[in-house]
């Protein structure tokens, strides 16, 4: 049976002391968590080897590491997720520390047949952190397909609010959104030619990481690429 203290044991094994340094210069944006410094690839890989596991994934959420929380968000059960624990799970990502692993990568929690309608109402909310998780969520969405794909016109009423909202959004907010801009307009030829309006009016999204600036992410680039063109049918 595979516990919490087995868990810990396996992030121990595969402690990457490069990225510990690296956690470490973080300093106060680690949340006051610690970590063994393993990248998301390679706990993605754990998770996948520990599978599906409702009660670990809660206990390890009470875990001060970091890599171990990324864990529980990767092998909880969607079918048992509810719209109250993602709520509380929330308000403890860290001050956003654990919001991307949380409500995008693939998240579990973007497997909840609630999705959609949390994204809906996350971006919309006065809290920074659930607006940066709603667009996660968003982004997500943008590649559901069939019965399950909400309709072109939520997308577009999506795309008219981040054109007004986004000029004034906080760093992490601005590039969660421009993630969703960019999965939105790969969806269809209106919504792209939508989304780049929305890209060119915005610019470029800058933002920093523990490294330093980085190149910005221009979503206007990734949503003009021939080969985009060419899926579109434009």
């Amino acid at each position: 049976m595979t516990t919490p203290a087995n868990v810990l044991a396996l992030l121990e094994r595969h402690r990457d002391e490069r990225g510990m340094q690296h956690w470490e210069r973080l300093d106060a944006g680690t949340g006051g968590m610690r970590s063994y410094g393993i990248g998301l690839t390679t706990l993605r890989v754990l998770a996948k080897e520990i599978g599906r596991n409702r009660a670990l994934a809660q206990a390890l959420w009470t875990s001060d590491v970091h890599d171990a929380r990324v864990i529980a968000l990767l092998i909880d059960d969607p079918a048992q997720i509810t719209r109250d624990q993602a709520e509380q799970q929330v308000e403890q990502l860290a001050g956003g520390m654990l919001a991307h692993v949380f409500a995008s990568c693939d998240a579990t929690l973007a497997k909840t047949p609630f999705m959609v309608d949390l994204a809906d109402a996350w971006v919309r909310s006065p809290d920074p952190v659930r607006r940066a998780c709603g667009y996660g969520l968003l982004y997500e969405a943008s590649k559901l397909t069939g019965k399950k794909a909400p309709a072109e016109a939520f997308f577009a009423g999506h795309l008219a609010h981040m054109a007004a909202a986004m000029p004034n959004e906080t760093e992490s907010v601005r590039l969660a959104m421009a993630t969703a801009l960019m999965g939105i307009g790969k969806r269809s030829a209106t919504l792209n030619r939508a989304a780049v309006a929305v890209a060119r009016a915005v610019g470029p999204v800058e933002f920093t990481s523990a490294s330093g600036t980085c190149e910005p992410f221009d979503v206007v680039k990734h949503l003009t690429t021939d080969r985009l063109k060419e899926k579109l049918g434009h």
